[in-house]
């Protein structure tokens, strides 16, 4: 870039069409990630697939990781071009798929392919920023994908359950990829020719990363199929998970499984804040439209209010600054996000009134505002300018298979409890949010005492100035 398009704003020349392009495409992302939690119940209903509802949402999560792992990799090798048309590809084959599904086989088949696109693009957007924005316009654009999924959050939900009542839900799925390709085009001029710039320094193919998050994927799957094989559905599971705790330590920092005071228990604490949350929150519109009768519509609205509410709580975290320490922040969010869990747990199991478990999730929006920008914030100061990558690659993969692995336990425990099968799941939620909060404390790194007084000072772990 020349000296004198440094200062442009991102909404001119020469940053327009990559800009609009590439917010379209988080839009479009974050739309399809909220709407398909509505639209779900109805889709396992139509489909008759309750024992692969789990599947659905874990599933794309754990392809996603492998998607992020080879994205990167390529976009260090070759330039982001490739990866993006290619993540691109992959995210429209996956919709294509669902929305022509006639089973719910086809349909998860689908979601596992539209995963593996979405975590590759989501990955070389951002080695797309670096390559194209100046540094002074990153927060900018930062700021502009941060945008991009508040308006799906207060919309997509609502409107998908609209889509699915008035026309079909294959819609939801189908309408989409007509706006893919479009967003698409607008960042082609930015990313031509990238993959002919030379190189520094030959990066070589990281098959060992790529062959652990592979692993990891297959053991989500696994995990989640267990329940289909009758009499070693419970060994499977067993090692299913432990392959998935092997495969995820290369990929996170060292002492994050053990939670190790610091970085590690930022990066542990972001999974578990991921596995409480979202493995609760795909079985809400659920309990909603089986037990209260609730319609799509209607039931995507108590999701709106959660993402309005981390919205705000983002947007007052944001204000708030230095004034509030980061790990007060994430001890607040885990506190609340434990409170809504509970609130949908005591909802099933007493068949309290949906406003309690509605209101109650409100608090976990605002639980999730808190603290997923402040353990952003914990794990760059955490980390050097040589692992700064690796560190939020690794809060990636930790907020993607804490997801996986809680939405492929939940769905174990929604199919062997059929006597109160929303109960069991939120309880499991309930579990993992207090491991959560009992560990939220540990992200404060510790300081230094008389034996270490002349090591080298720990980070701040207050937000930049």
């Amino acid at each position: 870039m020349t000296s004198d398009t440094s200062t442009a704003g991102i909404l001119h020349r020469p940053y327009l069409l990559a800009t609009v392009g590439a917010c379209a495409l988080v839009f479009l992302s974050a739309f399809e990630s909220l709407a398909v939690t509505t639209i779900m119940p109805l889709v396992s209903r139509d489909l008759d697939g309750a024992s692969l509802y789990a599947l659905a949402f874990a599933g794309p999560l754990a392809t996603g990781v492998m998607g992020m792992v080879a994205a990167g990799n390529w976009s260090d090798r070759r330039g982001p071009a490739a990866p993006l048309y290619s993540s691109v590809a992959l995210f429209v084959a996956g919709l294509l798929i669902a929305g022509t599904a006639g089973t719910m086989e086809i349909l998860v088949l689908g979601r596992l392919v539209q995963g593996l696109g979405g975590g590759a693009m989501t990955v070389a957007l951002y080695v797309l920023v670096a390559r194209v924005y100046p540094p002074a316009l990153h927060p900018k654009i930062f700021a502009a994908f941060a945008a991009s999924w508040v308006v799906p959050s207060l919309v997509g939900p609502f409107a998908a359950g609209v889509v699915a009542q008035l026309s079909s839900w294959h819609w939801v799925f189908l309408g989409v990829v007509g706006l893919v390709v479009p967003a698409l085009l607008m960042v082609v001029p930015a990313v031509r020719g990238m993959d002919s710039e030379p190189a520094a320094e030959p990066v070589p193919w990281a098959f060992g990363r790529m062959g652990w998050a592979a692993l990891a994927a297959v053991a989500v799957l696994g995990l989640n199929l267990s329940a289909e094989v009758p009499g070693f559905g419970g060994v499977i599971a067993v090692v299913a998970l432990v392959l998935a705790l092997i495969a995820v330590k290369p990929l996170v920092p060292r002492g994050t499984l053990t939670a190790r005071r610091g970085l590690p228990s930022v990066i542990l604490v972001r999974g578990l804040a991921s596995a409480a949350f979202f493995g609760a929150e795909v079985y809400l519109p659920y309990l909603l439209t089986e037990r209260y009768a609730f319609t799509p519509t209607f039931a995507g609205l108590t999701l709106t209010g959660a993402a309005l509410a981390w919205a705000g709580a983002s947007a007052i975290q944001g204000k708030l600054g230095a004034r509030l320490a980061d790990d007060l922040a994430v001890k607040i969010g885990a506190a609340l996000v434990l409170m809504a869990v509970i609130s949908t747990l005591v909802t099933a199991a007493f068949a309290l009134p949906a406003a309690v478990a509605i209101a109650g999730w409100i608090l976990a929006g605002g639980g999730m505002g808190l603290m997923y920008p402040r353990l952003s914030v914990m794990t760059l100061a955490l980390s050097t300018e040589e692992n700064q990558g690796f560190n939020s690659a690794a809060m990636s993969i930790s907020d993607s298979l804490g997801g996986a692995l809680s939405l492929a336990a939940t769905g174990l425990v929604f199919a062997a409890f059929t006597a109160g099968p929303f109960a069991a799941v939120f309880a499991l939620t309930a579990v993992i949010a207090v491991v959560g909060v009992v560990i939220a404390p540990r992200v404060a790194a510790r300081r230094p005492d008389a034996e270490t007084a002349s090591a080298a000072p720990e980070l701040s772990l207050t937000q930049p100035k």
